[in-house]
């Protein structure tokens, strides 16, 4: 059955009477376009209102340019849908994934890498948008390459470029139109993550937060996940797995 918030879950999630909902622009998967009005579309943007429906109260789409602005903004939303990293649960309670992106690397023409395995080697440079959730999960898993920092998707690419770096960390989805402008380029097999797309509230909210996992895992065996990958037409994204 579905999960009913109580009124004390209601009042935490939204003090205010409005759902006020975090969206990360930059993600082209889960926001595909816009409204008459401006608001953002896509599966984030549905997902809130699925969950504001729930909660019964009217939604306010909050846009942010980037996942990093997202995160930095924890005190100005109520509920966010961006990648569940350990450097942002310091201040954000997330829910278990929803869907995950696979990430991978692009290598240039004539790169003798092979693999994933391949490019954490020193001497290798990585280009990557640094404040991403697969950056930040390179952050601290890369041991002997060197990450490249770059302030965006568009910046990581015309980084890699300029610098006639390596390899280029990236969302596979995005890696895959990338590649077609590099002649001779590859994306490599496999993944070094899958981008743990979640629900994330102020940590303080520790009963609101109880609700949002129950909707997210609710909201996969209900199928509610798949019908909005499927009614947004968006590809390289997959279901997470039960928590």
């Amino acid at each position: 059955m579905p999960v009913t918030p109580s009124a004390a879950v209601v009042a935490e999630l939204a003090p205010s009477g409005t759902l006020r909902a975090g969206i990360n622009l930059s993600n082209f998967l889960l926001v595909t376009g816009r409204a008459a009005n401006g608001d953002p579309q896509g599966i984030a943007p549905d997902l809130a209102g699925e969950i504001a429906a729930r909660l019964g109260v009217p939604l306010k789409l909050m846009p942010y340019e980037n996942p990093g602005k997202v995160a930095d903004a924890v005190a100005e939303w109520d509920v966010a849908t961006i990648g569940a990293e350990p450097a942002r649960a310091k201040e954000i309670a997330f829910t278990p994934a929803y869907l995950e992106i696979e990430s991978t690397y692009l290598v240039p023409p004539g790169s003798k890498i092979r693999s994933v395995e391949e490019v954490d080697r020193k001497g290798v440079r990585i280009a990557v948008y640094g404040r991403s959730a697969y950056g930040l999960f390179l952050a601290r898993s890369i041991k002997n390459a060197e990450l490249v920092n770059a302030e965006g998707l568009d910046a990581s690419w015309n980084l890699f470029i300029k610098e006639k770096l390596d390899a280029l960390a990236g969302l596979r989805p995005r890696l895959v139109t990338d590649v077609e402008k590099l002649p001779g380029a590859r994306v490599l097999d496999g993944r070094f993550t899958a981008v743990q797309q979640a629900v994330g509230t102020p940590k303080a909210r520790a009963a609101g937060a109880a609700f949002l996992a129950q909707f997210v895992e609710e909201a996969k065996a209900s199928g509610l996940v798949a019908r909005l990958i499927e009614r947004h037409g968006v590809r390289g994204v997959n279901v997470a797995a039960a928590a």
